[in-house]
């Protein structure tokens, strides 16, 4: 997992964030992760990622590898939900947020680039990276690198902050650029990290060109599901 640059309007300070200094940011906030995720989101977060998982659970994938695991909160749903037959793993470049997922309880947690994914060709049936895509270096090769992965006939699952509909997204991405860090700065002093994370959403490709780079990576049967008015998408690609 590292970080991606800046579109054209987004500010110069999420345009010069390094890998490592993304992971050193998630690293300050690991404890206080989860409680933020819940509070910032008004507790959608658990809708969001109980969508996720029952997609997941209606392929039942035999082994699955959730990327940008973070705190482990996929890959502990998946397991809960029994979406898998044999085996999950969770990967992440964040040591600190690894260690909040372990002191969950989360299973087979790894340490890695999602760039440069230490497994062999086709190892997994499923893929799932939930609010991680955005902060990637390159999401082209990321992609790349999931399709490369995943066998024939397996599925990416993608749920990432998306763009909502035009009438409600002035204000939503005013919600994001002036209120969330504030409101976070009632809780951490990391509130450059919750002004990074409007940043990165504003910076994020919409639906459409999203679907657009999954079918140029290789994927097939693209689709996507937008949440919450379009705050969230899933989407969801195969391997033929």
């Amino acid at each position: 997992m590292a970080l991606s640059p800046a579109s054209a309007g987004v500010s110069d300070e999420l345009a010069h964030q390094s890998p490592e200094a993304i992971s050193a940011m998630f690293g300050r906030v690991a404890p206080r992760y989860d409680l933020l995720n819940h509070l910032l989101a008004g507790g959608l977060d658990f809708h969001w990622r109980r969508r996720l998982v029952q997609a997941v659970a209606a392929q039942r994938p035999a082994r699955v590898l959730d990327l940008a695991t973070g705190s482990g909160d996929v890959l502990l749903a998946l397991r809960g939900a029994g979406a898998f037959r044999e085996h999950a793993a969770g990967a992440d470049f964040c040591l600190p947020m690894l260690r909040q997922a372990r002191a969950k309880g989360a299973p087979n947690l790894l340490a890695a680039d999602a760039l440069r994914l230490p497994f062999a060709d086709a190892a997994y049936d499923a893929v799932t990276i939930a609010f991680g895509l955005r902060n990637f270096a390159d999401r082209a090769a990321g992609l790349r690198e999931m399709r490369r992965v995943l066998r024939p006939g397996g599925h990416l699952y993608i749920l990432e902050f998306s763009h909502p509909a035009p009438a409600f997204a002035g204000l939503y991405f005013w919600y994001l650029r002036h209120l969330m860090p504030w409101y976070a700065r009632l809780f951490t002093s990391e509130e450059g990290a919750y002004r990074y994370l409007g940043q990165s959403i504003r910076a994020f490709p919409a639906q459409a060109e999203l679907a657009g780079m999954l079918r140029a990576a290789g994927f097939t049967g693209v689709r996507w599901k937008n949440l919450s008015l379009g705050i969230v998408a899933l989407h969801i690609a195969a391997v033929a």
